[in-house]
């Protein structure tokens, strides 16, 4: 039995110098990206660096519990409310879109369109949209939730697409079998077992778009960037440091509360 296993061993193919070529390239490519990157340790960023944690250890109280519109917790509010919004929109016209993206569901010259849209969408980063957006709607809280629907269409979309296409063929063939037409087979058949996958993915993507709506907020697009930005080029570090204890308090509560849900829709836990 050794002897065999010995045999079968050995006339395997040896992939030592596949594996020796991709350590070379992955190495040699570390290095090369290595030499864009310069460390700058002046005392000046240890100072900030400093300041800021020294801010959130000490936070401008009447700043953090503040409760009107200058306020962190109207702030978060807000920024929630941008994130949420973004999603909402976002997942209702990414459903369609999956849909007409599966080449099971609809032909596949449809499908590759659709697709390559998709694409687009999705190769345009968040801060160029809300770049964008602001020019065109204005800076504020309307242009941070355009943003985040055209960013969480392109994720959602595609990974809404990729659930739809590991569907079991036989069920559409015992569908369409029974004459039912394509919105048919998809209300009927499809949706109810993509319902708990695809809420599961939504409240992924709402994760997301919280902490892309702070960032946004840096450039005018609403939430507690602004805000945040503004405190440290003033070096205001307890406001600083008011602000990111509430966005940590705040994606750590987030963070808890899907991660349950999503256990729960996926594994029933």
């Amino acid at each position: 039995m050794n002897t065999k296993l010995h045999d079968t061993l050995k006339r395997e193919p040896s992939r030592r110098g596949y594996i020796a070529m991709i350590c070379i390239i992955t190495f040699a490519m570390l290095l090369w990206s290595a030499g864009v990157i310069e460390i700058n340790t002046g005392a000046n960023g240890l100072g900030i660096a400093k300041n800021i944690i020294k801010g959130i250890l000490t936070p401008d109280t009447e700043l953090l519990f503040n409760f009107g519109k200058t306020g962190v917790l109207y702030l978060l509010l807000e920024t929630i409310c941008i994130a949420f919004l973004g999603t909402i929109i976002g997942s209702v016209l990414s459903i369609p879109l999956a849909f007409l993206a599966s080449n099971n569901i609809v032909p596949k010259p449809v499908a590759s369109v659709v697709s390559l849209v998709i694409m687009v969408i999705r190769t345009i980063p968040s801060i160029v949209y809300g770049l964008m957006f602001i020019r065109v709607t204005g800076p504020g809280p309307f242009a941070g939730v355009l943003t985040m629907s055209f960013t969480s269409i392109g994720m959602l979309t595609k990974l809404f697409s990729d659930t739809i296409l590991d569907l079991d063929k036989n069920i559409l063939e015992s569908l369409e079998a029974l004459g039912l037409t394509t919105w048919q087979k998809i209300r009927y058949g499809i949706l109810p077992q993509l319902v708990a996958s695809f809420i599961s993915t939504v409240i992924y993507r709402f994760d997301m778009n919280l902490r892309d709506a702070t960032v946004l907020g840096l450039v005018g697009a609403g939430g507690i960037g602004s805000p945040l930005m503004f405190a440290m080029n003033s070096y205001r570090w307890n406001a600083v440091g008011a602000i990111l204890l509430g966005l940590i308090i705040l994606v750590l509560i987030i963070e808890f509360v899907s991660t349950r849900i999503r256990a729960y829709l996926v594994r029933g836990e």
